[in-house]
């Protein structure tokens, strides 16, 4: 004959479960002894283990109640019903794990590679960490949406490494961005406002601004969540007669 606390114990709980389930009516509190104490059976013991197993595999007490009282047949049914369930959930979660395990692996694990190729690229030319991850987050938007589209793209957006202008443009934006955001009077705005526009209007001349089939609105919204510094830059592009920040268009009349 156990006590409580010993019963606990054996089954692997606390006593304050056990408590729990007598006020519940899950487990038969035994009356007091004539020392006064409750002592348990094997039987509680048993009774207690299948409670505990019930209630960690997720059953609902009030659907464990209903369990214990079943019959042998019923018992195995239900059983086997919470074990196909576990079963699927298990498989849900081996699903997510691999997700979570691709965000975990670095660029190559979320991104095609002619992406990660692109962003290796940017490292190259001296491109900040935290410009490379803003790059990064808005690739994966376009990725998710359009995956068979980034073949496409990635051809002239390598070339456009090529331009000086590119590349004073992403290493001005390095040393804005790489300080901790604050000043939107940085004077180095303007002058990435600057080259932004004498870009566009080379590309808007050229018939090479990306067409609205692309998520420009999501990329521009990520940008600006990202930092308020971006809102700024895109007050000066407007000021210059230029709306947007992915995609940028000429603004009516500018």
């Amino acid at each position: 004959m156990l006590t409580i606390g010993q019963l606990a114990a054996y089954a692997g709980v606390t006593v304050r479960a056990v408590r729990h389930y007598h006020q519940i009516g899950l487990l038969p509190e035994p009356e007091r002894d004539a020392s006064g104490y409750r002592r348990y059976s094997a039987k509680s013991v048993v009774s207690l283990v299948k409670i505990r197993t019930l209630a960690n595999a997720g059953v609902p007490l009030a659907r464990i109640g209903e369990l214990l009282d079943a019959g042998p047949s019923a018992f195995a049914d239900a059983v086997r019903a919470i074990d196909e369930r576990l079963r699927d959930q298990i498989e849900r979660l081996e699903a997510s794990r691999k997700q979570i395990a691709q965000l975990a692996g670095g660029d190559r694990l979320t991104l095609p590679p002619e992406v990660t190729a692109y962003l290796d690229r940017l490292r190259e030319i001296g491109v900040s960490e935290r410009v490379v991850e803003g790059e990064r987050d808005g690739w994966i938007l376009v990725a998710a949406r359009w995956p068979e589209r980034i073949a496409e793209f990635m051809p002239g957006k390598l070339a456009q490494l090529d331009d000086p202008q590119v590349v004073r443009l992403y290493r001005v934006l390095s040393e804005i961005f790489d300080d901790e955001p604050g000043d939107t009077d940085d004077p180095r705005l303007a002058e990435a406002a600057d080259i932004m526009v004498s870009l566009a209007e080379q590309a808007y001349r050229a018939g090479e601004i990306l067409s609205d089939e692309t998520p420009n609105d999501l990329v521009d919204a990520l940008a600006v969540e990202s930092d308020p510094r971006v809102q700024r830059l895109r007050d000066l592009l407007r000021e210059r007669g230029w709306a947007g920040w992915n995609r940028m268009e000429p603004l009516a009349g500018g």
